[in-house]
């Protein structure tokens, strides 16, 4: 099964390090990432997961919650959260997901046979509150993810489903944003007051919107 952005994102049940969640439960009316890694006790992922922990405030700031998920059981996540606050010096501050029957996995297509047919690679979900895949980003397993950039995405998806913009290149929060050729002139001085700056007829620049 491919997911494709705009799908509804598979619900299901699970055993988490925090307990049992139904995942559009659990999800309530907010903005949600799932991503998967490999193998519990490996480099990679330990450097990741302490990596999700520390950033996790700036996820809370944004409505987001945090899941992790991988093939291990249950014990061995909870085994593995005391390596990842000795290496990295943040504690896991988030649920991982027990997919030992590789059910969850299947649902979103995060074994990738041709790189490895036992253990998930580095994907990556953000879900919408309306439950739809909104980004899906997949690594190798020898790559670690920059996290920094996932948070940096949200903040374009976030912006741009309350406004009628897109966002350049390399845009961070608080730079200008593209007004979306699907608005006249007519619409834009209605929604934008401010005005805007006309590089292209397609291309008109302006400030940032304020919530």
């Amino acid at each position: 099964m491919t997911l494709q952005l705009g799908d509804l994102a598979p619900d299901f049940e699970a055993e988490t390090t925090e307990g049992h969640i139904s995942f559009h439960q659990w999800l309530g009316d907010g903005w949600g990432v799932l991503f998967s890694h490999p193998k519990d006790f490996t480099p990679v992922c330990t450097t990741e997961l302490g990596e999700v922990a520390r950033l996790k405030p700036e996820f809370d700031k944004r409505n987001v919650k945090v899941i992790g998920l991988s093939v291990d059981p249950l014990d061995d996540h909870h085994a593995w959260a005391g390596d990842i606050a000795e290496t990295q010096g943040h504690a896991l501050n988030f649920p991982l997901i027990a997919d030992a029957d590789r059910h969850i996995s299947g649902l979103y297509g995060m074994i990738h046979p041709q790189a490895d047919d036992t253990f998930t690679v580095r994907s990556v979900f953000v879900v919408g509150p309306d439950k739809k895949i909104k980004l899906t980003i997949t690594y190798p397993a020898s790559t670690g993810r920059n996290f920094e950039e996932i948070l940096r995405v949200i903040d374009s998806l976030q912006l741009t489903a309350k406004h009628s913009v897109a966002t350049p290149v390399n845009w961070r929060q608080g730079e200008d944003v593209i007004i979306v050729p699907s608005l006249d002139d007519e619409q834009a001085r209605a929604k934008f007051p401010d005005g805007w700056r006309t590089v292209k007829p397609y291309l008109r620049v302006t400030a940032q919107p304020k919530d």
